[in-house]
Order: C-alpha cells, then structure tokens, then sequence
C-alpha cells in the first residue's frame, strides 16, 4: 500500500493546535512529520490538562505519526542540526511569533536560494504584514475579530465554539496550501510559500453571515443551536428529556411535518405558519405546537416520526454518545494507536479511500526520535552527548 505523501519530509517548528493538526494530517497521508520540540518540556500543548491517561487531549488528538526532536533554537548547535534536516526536507512548516523565523534565518526569502524546492508554510494570527501583524492571537480573540462570536449564542449571551475552530480553520487550509504546493512543484520544481493567517481562514467560514448582512443589512441573529432565519430547524425536546434537533427546508417538507408527525394535517395551512417567513415570525406560536406534540413522545418516537416523514433529523449526542455512535462502529473508523501512557482508541481521518489506508502510528514521547535523528543527519555518539551536554537537544 503506497500511501499519496510517501516519501515526503516535512519538519515542523510547531505548538498548540493549528500548525501541529495541519502536519497531523500530512503524517497521515504518509509524510514523515519531524516535530522540533523545546527539550525537556516539548510543545506546550503536552500541558494543558491531563485527560487522556494523564496524556493532553489536545495533543493526542493532533500529534499522532510523528517523531519527536527536542532542539533549543536558540543554541546555535542546535541550529545546525536543524540545517541539516532542511537540506531533506521537502516541506517547513512553522507557527512560531510573527518574526521569529525571519530572525533565525529560516524564513523562505533566507532559505530559498539554497532550498529552491522546500515549500514554507507559516502560520499565524493575522498574516506577515498589516497593522494587526504583532498581535497575540488565541483561538477565542481570532472567534471574537471574525465575528463568530456575533453570530453565535444566544441572544443574550455571545458564545464561543466548544472546540478550536479558529485553530482548526488555520490547520485545514496550511494542509491544503501544502497539497497544492507540491503538486505544483512536481511540473515546476519549484517550492513555494504559503502565508496562512487564522483570521482570514475563519473569516472564509463566516461567508453566509457577511454575505446576509451585505451592505450593512442585519445580520443573523443569535439563537443558540436553533437556526437564525428557518423555523422550525433546531433542537427540540421531547417528554423523556432527551432533545432531537430537526431541520425543514421547503414547504413540501413543512406539510409532511403537520400530517407525519405533529398528526394536524390542517396546521399546514395555518396562515401564521404558510410559509418560512411566517414561521419564523411566529416562532413562538409555532414552538408551543410542537412542545404540545413532543412532551407525549419520547426522543425515539419523535426521532421515528420524524423517519417516517423523511424529515432530516439527529439525536444531540453528548461526549459519550459520539464515542459509542454506532454508525462509527459500523463503519469501523476506531483503531488503536500507541502512546507514552499505552494504546489509545483514534479515529481515522475523513475521507476513506480504496488505494490507501491513513496512516496511524503512535503519539510519541517528547524527544524520543532525538538521538535517531541526529544519527541520521551524521552525528556520533560524541557529537550526541555533547549537544545534550551544552544543552542544545
């Protein structure tokens, strides 16, 4: 099996989320991942809890198929090795300080001439230049400038995503510049750089709410896990306290609905209700309706109801549901993988393919391909102990 980036090396200078998910999912689809990582701490993500057999949630998730070199930057022995493993690399990527790379001579403008192939991916808040160039830039700020934040909650109560979706957003399109950049190398040559910015990949996310308010209309309101401008389409609960979320889409649906599953064909024609718009302007009216019908039903006969009608529809799953979904199972997506703290249960990457199967190896250890990378790259056992000895690895 010859997996699509076989044979590919990318060397990543990465922490947090959004520069380690995009080489997650490189390592993948096969490319060897070398995380540089600060010795003895690793990537600060390592630290933020403890959940995983005392692993971080958010390091096993994007940290998987990688080897692990502890380098400080900032010794310039350890830059040397670094050199060397550039010298075959197909691909740098990095997230550090806007800056930061520029400073040590590894920004694609000093790499180029020496590295004409090596494709640079960096990855920041807001991009290599503008006036919002230096700023910090967390996952919840870059929600909070997009505008997510506006559109999301309640409309009392702006809220957060519960994951990184700034972070994630960033993650998807370096991966995907990345791709695109070695397909084009391989008619030209040449490499590349590639000039993430966190912001701009989220505000590409928050195209339908830009383009609602265009020219200064309103925008959509914030109306929790219920749709901002289609009614009935959000959660709903049912007698047993469990909640269904259903969606309608058009009026043909809308009939069904009144007939199927609320059994009150003659509502379909009820002028307060015979269209979107005035079921959305009396969503109030509308909402007591259904509770009426729902608070008799338990969430699977609201879900089988909502079957029958063929009216799109899903349970709201907490953590524990997601991890037990039997359509997960059944398309067997969980493997094992390995760890510092043993197997862990992974899931496959999307997107399944009849050439290839991802790639999914262990979580490593901080600084457990140390001394094999630096074998690798020429070092003896001398050389090792004295870049470890001055602090360098």
């Amino acid at each position: 099996m010859t997996l699509p980036l076989q044979g590919i090396t990318v060397v990543s200078l990465e922490h947090a989320i959004a520069a380690p998910f995009c080489t997650r999912q490189l390592a993948d689809l096969g490319a060897r991942v070398i995380k540089v990582e600060r010795p003895e701490v690793g990537d600060f993500a390592r630290a933020y809890d403890q959940r995983v057999k005392g692993l971080s949630s958010h390091f096993v998730w994007t940290n998987r198929s990688k080897e692990s070199l502890t380098l400080d930057l900032k010794n310039p022995d350890a830059m040397g090795v670094l050199r060397k493993l550039l010298a075959g690399a197909d691909v740098l990527v990095q997230n550090l300080a806007p800056g930061a790379t520029a400073r040590m001579g590894l920004d694609y403008e000093s790499l180029k001439a020496t590295h004409p192939r090596l494709v640079v991916c960096d990855i920041t808040g807001y991009g290599e230049d503008g006036p919002y160039r230096d700023k910090k830039a967390y996952d919840l700020l870059i929600q909070s400038e997009a505008g997510f934040l506006s559109v999301t909650g309640t409309p009392d109560t702006p809220s957060k995503a519960g994951n990184s979706i700034a972070d994630i957003a960033a993650g998807m399109y370096a991966y995907t510049n990345i791709l695109a950049a070695l397909l084009r190398r391989a008619s030209t040559g040449e490499g590349a750089h590639i000039d993430v910015s966190m912001l701009e990949s989220l505000a590409e996310w928050m195209g339908f709410p830009m383009y609602y308010a265009f020219e200064g209309a309103t925008p959509p309101p914030r109306n929790a896990a219920a749709h901002a401008t289609i009614y009935p389409y959000g959660p709903f609960q049912a007698g047993d306290g469990g909640t269904v979320m259903l969606g309608l889409q058009n009026e043909r649906e809308w009939k069904v609905f009144c007939e199927v599953v609320l059994r009150e064909a003659a509502l379909a024609t009820d002028p307060r209700f015979a269209s979107n718009a005035q079921r959305n302007a009396n969503r109030a009216a509308l909402a007591a309706r259904i509770a009426e019908t729902f608070s008799a039903l338990s969430a699977d006969q609201v879900l089988a109801r909502l079957d029958e009608a063929q009216i799109a529809n899903a349970r709201m799953n907490d953590m524990a549901g997601l991890w037990a979904h039997p359509q997960l199972k059944a398309r067997e997506r969980w493997q094992t993988i390995g760890s510092p703290a043993g197997e862990l249960p992974a899931l496959l990457p999307p997107g399944r393919s009849n050439r290839w199967q991802a790639r999914m190896d262990a979580v490593p250890a901080v600084g457990e391909h140390t001394d094999a990378l630096l074998r690798e790259v020429g070092l003896d056992a001398a050389a090792i102990a004295a870049l470890r000895a001055a602090g360098a690895v």
